[in-house]
């Protein structure tokens, strides 16, 4: 395997509906229909990546490319955004026009995993093994779709920033929780307001709410306009006060069952998931393969460092698929 390229890949976008929500897809790759085509020319692996919150698929635009470069381009790499995180198209709305209610309550946390199952099911074949790849909320969403569909081919899961765990006992979810849970109505006015503004304004904002990095992505610049929306933010901060709520014990039972699949990668600065919580589970399970971040890489690495860790996962799973 190679480092990640910088001369342009295929990447190709979808605005779908998924239990009858909108969802952004991303296709890194020339393989566009995993699920009908019965040509022999059907990879054998695809890499998912579960996004945390805002799941919003263009945050991990360039980290999907510079994965699919650094696996010699050979396996396709797609991300699926949340239920409702996406800004539809136009003439597009956020929940589909039909009398069939494919799940309630999909915008939740528990509606979110079964959204990534009713994906898989309808766009994967069930020949194709997984490789997901997850990240902070979307942890505790793969380990929940590993326990409830055993039947899935998952090779591997990386687990980067595990919010598995705890969530409104850690130092942000401290100070988060109140506002999440009690007063994010508040949030919903002044988002309202802002929404009206013009796009380059909007982009304005970020880049100034960003202007403590030192490089960030550009499409994470742009991905971020998405948050003007009253609909995005509403479904946003509901599955983030759900999360306060209902991520308090950690799922060991699934971890055990799956040990040997898993890689767990822990901050040492991570406000959601401190380093005593990867303290704790290594002692719990000293044969996994945990890891603590020593390149300082923050929680929301897609802002600055997708091409880093990308090239990071690639090493991490190059004895797997030498034996594929």
């Amino acid at each position: 395997m190679r480092s990640a390229s910088e001369e342009p890949v295929p990447l190709h976008e979808e605005f779908i509906y998924c239990c009858g929500a909108a969802t952004h897809v991303l296709k890194c790759g020339p393989w566009k229909d995993l699920s009908k085509d019965e040509s022999k020319n059907l990879p054998r692996l695809l890499f998912m990546i579960i996004p945390g919150n805002p799941g919003l698929a263009g945050y991990y635009r360039t980290f999907i490319q510079a994965l699919y470069c650094g696996l010699n381009q050979q396996y396709p790499v797609w991300v699926v955004s949340h239920a409702g995180h996406c800004k539809p198209p136009s003439g597009m709305e956020m929940i589909e026009d039909t009398d069939i209610k494919e799940l309630e309550d999909v915008f939740g946390l528990n509606g979110q995993v079964e959204h990534k199952l009713n994906f898989i099911k309808k766009n994967v074949s069930k020949d194709i093994k997984l490789v997901l790849i997850a990240h902070s909320i979307g942890c505790y969403i793969t380990l929940e779709m590993m326990k409830r569909a055993s039947e899935l081919q998952v090779l591997r899961s990386v687990l980067l920033f595990p919010t598995i765990e705890r969530m409104a006992q850690s130092p942000q979810g401290k100070l988060m929780t109140p506002l999440l849970c009690k007063l994010r109505y508040i949030l919903y006015m002044p988002v309202y307001l802002l929404s009206f503004l013009p796009e380059g304004v909007k982009a304005s904002l970020v880049r100034f709410a960003l202007r403590g990095m030192k490089t960030c992505d550009e499409s994470s610049i742009t991905t971020s306009v998405n948050l003007f929306s009253v609909d995005c933010i509403a479904n946003i901060l509901y599955m983030a006060s759900q999360e306060m709520m209902k991520v308090v014990e950690r799922d060991s039972t699934t971890i055990k069952q799956n040990l040997k699949k898993l890689i767990f990668y822990y901050g040492t600065g991570d406000s959601w998931c401190p380093q005593n919580y990867y303290d704790e589970i290594k002692m719990d399970f000293p044969d996994g393969d945990i890891r603590l971040c020593e390149k300082g890489l923050r929680h929301a690495f897609v802002l600055d460092a997708s091409k880093e860790m990308a090239a990071m996962i690639t090493d991490w799973l190059r004895d797997d698929l030498t034996k594929l």
